[in-house]
């Protein structure tokens, strides 16, 4: 504990115990019970152990104090340098109006013996009042009109990042493709998500956790655009946190999360959803064609065979159990969308 503090909060506290106890030994009427001298000796005594107890109750104070000014100085430190000069605007802002409306409480000083006290106290909490929210009010002012003005800085809304998608990977691949133009923007809540999967007591999660944060690394080299912002917003989950943040700046939601993909549009954020994206570029099949394709296991359905194009693509043979482990030259009958992607099926050219 730093020296200097305990002094300055000891020698306070002591102050205060001791004008407290003065206080006390003033109002307080013991002379019948304690004796003349003793009720002489109590504008001593009990100022004496006032102090001593303001002392010793001082350094779990000071101890107090101290780590709520790492709090805030922690707080203040994960916030970029724009939040904190508006957080500060808006305190000095309160502290003014708390100024202003300081009359009010001077008819509270004219009641008798504690009115001074409580004055000071009811101007204390409002002042407090004010501060805080003029805090809160100049931070969301600098989300809903810096940021936003900092996403409109060019012409491409800028993306947001989730978790899914991060951990998924092929945003990697797209990044390098030249597809994705606009800043790319990974919430400090959702590298703590990653952060938190990749120290999961899960093999499996931790081993996706890890991957994540390997294709950040990859994408912070790849792309000059990656940043990681420091904004936030009141939601608890994350999803809730991406949707609001995405309205705030106006921004895209990059992911393959279909719930998020749900929540996001019925809000009006427009989401890019990699999942779609893959599916949109699997080769066109229509029936009728024909291919060449090798039938690699059995299907569900009896005699039924099962092939896979290069993209990943299910191909349901007819007839074509009997071939599993060769190729054979088969006719696409149909082909069905689902949600999950495209399956062909096709029997046996004859």
């Amino acid at each position: 504990m730093n020296v200097t503090l305990r002094i300055i909060f000891g020698s306070l506290l002591g102050l205060v115990g001791l004008l407290l106890g003065r206080e006390i030994s003033i109002v307080i009427h013991w002379h019948a019970a304690i004796g003349s001298t003793a009720y002489e000796m109590r504008f001593i005594g009990l100022p004496i152990l006032g102090a001593l107890l303001g002392i010793g109750v001082s350094p779990f104070v000071a101890k107090s104090f101290e780590r709520l000014v790492s709090a805030m100085e922690d707080s203040i430190a994960r916030r970029n340098p724009a939040e904190a000069l508006m957080g500060t605007g808006g305190l000095v802002v309160g502290l003014i109006v708390a100024f202003l409306v300081r009359d009010i409480f001077n008819p509270f000083v004219l009641l008798p013996r504690f009115g001074q006290v409580l004055s000071f106290a009811l101007y204390a909490i409002i002042t407090l009042f004010f501060g805080y929210v003029g805090v809160r009010v100049g931070l969301r002012h600098r989300i809903t009109w810096w940021s936003r003005g900092a996403a409109y800085s060019s012409d491409v809304a800028s993306k947001l990042l989730d978790t899914s998608v991060i951990v998924d990977g092929r945003v990697l691949e797209i990044v390098q493709a030249g597809f994705l133009d606009g800043r790319l923007l990974v919430p400090k809540f959702v590298l703590k998500e990653l952060q938190l999967i990749a120290d999961s007591a899960d093999p499996v999660k931790r081993s996706r956790g890890r991957r994540g944060l390997e294709v950040l690394n990859k994408l912070r080299e790849l792309s000059r655009s990656l940043e990681i912002s420091e904004l936030d917003a009141p939601e608890r989950d994350v999803d809730g946190k991406l949707v609001t943040l995405a309205r705030t700046l106006g921004a895209q939601i990059l992911t393959n999360d279909y719930n998020l993909n749900r929540v996001a549009r019925v809000q009006g954020v427009t989401v890019l959803n990699i999942n779609e994206l893959a599916n949109a570029l699997k080769p066109v099949v229509l029936p009728g064609e024909e291919m060449l394709v090798s039938i690699v296991k059995d299907g569900k359905e009896q005699n039924q065979g099962v092939a896979y194009l290069d993209d990943g693509t299910m191909i349901v043979v007819e007839n074509g159990r009997r071939l599993v482990g060769g190729e054979a030259d088969v006719l696409v009958t149909s082909v069905l969308q689902t949600a999950a992607g495209r399956m062909i099926f096709a029997k046996l050219k004859r």
